[in-house]
């Protein structure tokens, strides 16, 4: 009798378990990717708070263990884990951040949060439909499926649901990489954002350019704006804004032509220029309001601000040497500041790059994975911006940009920012095979486990 009940108790339990993660319709998945769409997370001021709430009714559904750390006041980090049967195995980590940027409601076709499906077309309309809370929402629906047919991973399985990395990841993955907590994650590969393909193959990213933000000031005498004279402000910058732009066009060219990937060259953009005096027109309240520049004075000061995205095989003293002798000479009154310069070169002095080829078995992984579930992978890019991977590469791990949607257009940061809901569909089969995979994959490490079994 006892023996009866305890069959019949552990045949319940598995039932429930079962139902518990049981496969939904895809209509409920689409429904779930549409309400964590619909939570406003844009910069400058995201709702984390809604966002965290969503994820963790979604990891209880998913049957996985969850912990939210937070690294900076008012920026969660959502850490979910489903355990392996080896957990002493490097880990797999699939990383997704939750804010998004801003957008202009007024010059969209659906409200940016509304998440509108339109049914003509089969697009969802959403800000961070494309970036990227597709691929977090992905990750654990791929779970759900995995463990509605039993499968239980070797490895311990992590997801990090984190903030801020549309302005940078400082409060958010650059001081998790470095905390106790992620160090006992035993990370052996990370799987971060991709791009969109408009073509029917995937595009993988093994590295990516580093942002260089920095003003170039230039000084010089006032005079009359009648008066012709060598060496004003204006003129001594704008000296500079076209050398700036003959190399941005070589550089542009390359790409053009095919010879190069928008990734591999180094781009240059000039993100703000400003000088002129301004005029005080109105006088509100005892305030000054400047609505105009004085229109004959050359102005002492002019500055422009650039954006210059470098890849990890661009030749970095030459173009350091570029700014200093070209750009910004001091012998024309010319002085630079970086806001953010981020290495080319990880914390070992190598290339912050990882292995797209035979030599690394996790690239092989991923892609048969793709393949098997019946999708391809172009040719392994170089990011052309840049995303909170790079943090992972600069320890030294590999780290892969994957964002499952082809045949769709690049909209990130874009009006009417959309993803195909059956794009979405076959991604999330997409991310079921890459996670099985990489999941029993033993990499030739004996672990803890199999040992004690010996």
């Amino acid at each position: 009798m006892a023996t009866a009940s305890t069959t019949l108790l552990l045949s319940l339990a598995l039932l429930a378990s079962a139902a518990a993660a049981s496969p939904s319709s895809d209509a409920d998945a689409i429904s779930r990717f549409q309400e964590y769409l619909r939570i406003d997370t844009a910069q400058p001021a995201p709702d984390y708070a809604a966002a965290v709430a969503f994820l963790r009714d979604q990891a209880a559904a998913a049957g996985l263990e969850a912990r939210t750390l937070e690294l900076a006041a008012g920026k969660p980090l959502l850490l979910l884990r489903w355990p392996g049967r080896r957990p002493s195995l490097p880990s797999i980590l699939l990383n997704s951040h939750t804010d998004v940027v801003p957008s202009e409601p007024h010059k969209w076709d659906h409200p940016p949060f509304s998440a509108a499906l339109d049914e003509a077309t089969g697009r969802i309309y959403a800000r961070g439909s494309q970036d990227m809370k597709c691929v977090g929402m992905q990750y654990l629906e791929a779970i759900r499926r995995l463990r509605s047919a039993g499968f239980v991973p070797d490895r311990n399985i992590y997801i990090t649901f984190v903030p801020d990395e549309e302005i940078g990841g400082h409060e958010g993955v650059e001081p998790f990489v470095l905390s106790k907590e992620f160090k006992e994650l035993n990370v052996g590969l990370v799987l971060d954002e991709g791009l969109a393909s408009p073509g029917e193959e995937y595009r993988v990213f093994y590295a990516e350019r580093s942002p260089w933000w920095l003003t170039i000031k230039a000084k010089g005498a006032p005079g009359h704006g009648a008066k012709l004279y060598d060496g004003s402000a204006m003129e001594n910058l704008m000296k500079t804004v076209e050398a700036i732009r003959r190399f941005r066009t070589s550089q542009f060219d390359l790409v053009k032509s095919g010879e190069k990937a928008e990734g591999d060259v180094v781009s240059v953009n000039f993100a703000y220029l400003k000088a002129g005096t301004p005029t005080p027109t109105l006088l509100i309240s005892k305030k000054l309001w400047y609505t105009g520049f004085v229109m004959n004075l050359q102005p002492s000061e002019a500055e422009v601000g650039l954006d210059i995205r470098v890849p990890p095989s661009a030749h970095v003293e030459a173009l350091e040497r570029r700014l200093v002798e070209e750009w910004a000479p001091s012998s024309r009154n010319l002085t630079f500041e970086f806001k953010q310069k981020m290495s080319v070169l990880d914390n070992f002095g190598k290339p912050a790059i990882t292995p797209a080829d035979s030599t690394n078995p996790w690239w092989l992984l991923l892609e048969e994975a793709v393949k098997s579930a019946g999708g391809k992978l172009g040719k392994p890019e170089i990011f052309p911006a840049s995303t909170d991977a790079r943090y992972f590469r600069q320890i030294g791990l590999p780290a892969f940009g994957f964002s499952p949607m082809a045949n769709t257009p690049i909209l990130l940061h874009d009006h009417n920012e959309f993803l195909h809901k059956d794009e979405y569909l076959k991604g999330i089969g997409i991310y079921e095979s890459i996670i099985k995979a990489l999941a029993t994959h033993k990499d030739g490490v004996k672990d803890d486990e199999s040992r004690a079994e010996l």
